[in-house]
């Protein structure tokens, strides 16, 4: 199986963000999450929103994803939206950050194909944090489920724990529970797992390039093209 992973400006390419809105949305409905921030689809109109995207090269199918969105005073980040009603301490919390200074990682999901061959959700997390210095951010902001909380904080999240029940909240729904969480060094990533940062470090440092990965299902070649394009318009 051959995957392309790039990164486009979701207003840029109509085609590929609608397959990544349904694909994320088909997840979502496996889990019997209807209802939830990340999945309202507005921000598909928002110029600073950039989508990771996993593509098969055979047939074009987006095979997973994940979006990185840039805070305006227009579009605030759906986790600050998703917490204002259960914790209004986010409100000033977020205040202090200017237009574009700071952004969410959120939307993340994977079939269970790509799953198959050794590419999961570390791999989505690996690409986000990689392409973050390309956008000069002052943090990076996130929800996690308590099955990723392990796989962010190898990669240098911490938890805010001054909003929030120490971080976490009920969320998308009762029973759920998400963690709210953040990277204050995006470029030196000081939290991070040793052999992740080197990892992602690798990521920045080659942009472009194929390798292969194995998993159960067999071997995976992987094209990255990880430049964060410039504006079509």
């Amino acid at each position: 199986m051959k995957v392309r992973v790039r990164i486009i400006r979701a207003i840029d390419d109509v085609d590929a963000t609608e397959k990544y809105i349904y694909g994320h949305h088909k997840v979502l409905e496996s889990y019997g999450i209807t209802k939830v921030t990340s999945a309202d689809r507005s921000w598909a109109l928002n110029p600073h929103v950039y989508l990771i995207l996993f593509e098969s090269m055979e047939d074009f199918r987006v095979l997973g994803g994940g979006r990185i969105q840039l805070r305006t005073i227009n579009f605030p980040l759906p986790f600050e939206t998703a917490i204002m009603d259960i914790d209004p301490r986010i409100v000033p919390f977020m205040d202090e950050f200017g237009d574009l200074e700071v952004a969410e990682y959120c939307g993340l999901w994977n079939s269970r194909e790509v799953a198959g061959y050794g590419i999961g959700s570390i791999y989505l997390v690996r690409v986000g944090i990689a392409i973050l210095p390309q956008l000069r951010l002052k943090k990076l902001f996130g929800l996690s489920s308590p099955v990723t909380l392990s796989i962010s904080k190898s990669v240098g999240y911490e938890v805010i724990s001054s909003l929030g029940d120490n971080g976490s909240f009920y969320y998308p729904k009762e029973g759920l529970i998400a963690t709210a969480l953040q990277i204050n060094d995006i470029d030196k990533l000081p939290l991070a797992n040793p052999a992740e940062r080197d990892y992602i470090f690798e990521l920045r440092e080659k942009i472009n390039f194929k390798t292969t990965e194995s998993g159960p299902r067999g071997k995976m070649e992987l094209q990255f093209e990880l430049k964060i394009p410039k504006p079509l318009k």
